[in-house]
């Protein structure tokens, strides 16, 4: 299990072999950060199985309070609880500080009756997860509003 940026090793027919009138720019954003790999400017995180999984893009960062945020690393956290099956961070306007607000989606997975019981509203779940973020990454990063999401189980019960 790690997470870390999505780099590919050899060439592919079709891929990208400069920006128009800016070859500097392109050989500064996709070659130079990793020598020897093409950056792809995606997050991924590869299972102790081998699977992948695109976790977004590394270069979408948020300016919460002042402080600039990747979308990815909150995401990260919050797909590490046990309920949640995917999630998505944006920034969400505020009247004075512009983009000050972060709002959160996430889907839950089917865990067991008990536990879609227990979630109920998602009140819990919500407490849950800003405390999570704090911990792991900063008060600060905690998002504001978090929409949480379910498939229909009605019909697995």
């Amino acid at each position: 299990n790690i997470s870390g940026a999505l780099c590919i090793s050899q060439a592919w027919p079709g891929m990208a072999r400069t920006i128009y009138n800016d070859h500097k720019r392109f050989l500064e954003t996709y070659l130079t950060p990793y020598p020897g790999f093409f950056f792809t400017g995606d997050g991924v995180y590869r299972t102790s199985e081998g699977y992948y999984q695109l976790t977004g893009r590394l270069d979408d960062i948020i300016n919460i309070s002042g402080h600039r945020l990747g979308t990815a690393e909150v995401e990260d956290v919050v797909n590490h609880h046990v309920a949640v099956a995917e999630s998505a961070v944006i920034g969400y306007p505020h009247e004075i500080k512009g983009e000050g607000k972060m709002l959160a989606f996430m889907s839950l997975k089917h865990l067991s009756c008990g536990y879609c019981t227990a979630i109920g509203s998602g009140t819990t779940l919500t407490a849950e997860l800003r405390e999570l973020i704090s911990k792991k990454i900063a008060k600060y990063a905690a998002p504001e509003y978090i929409q949480v999401t379910r498939a229909d189980w009605s019909n697995t019960h």
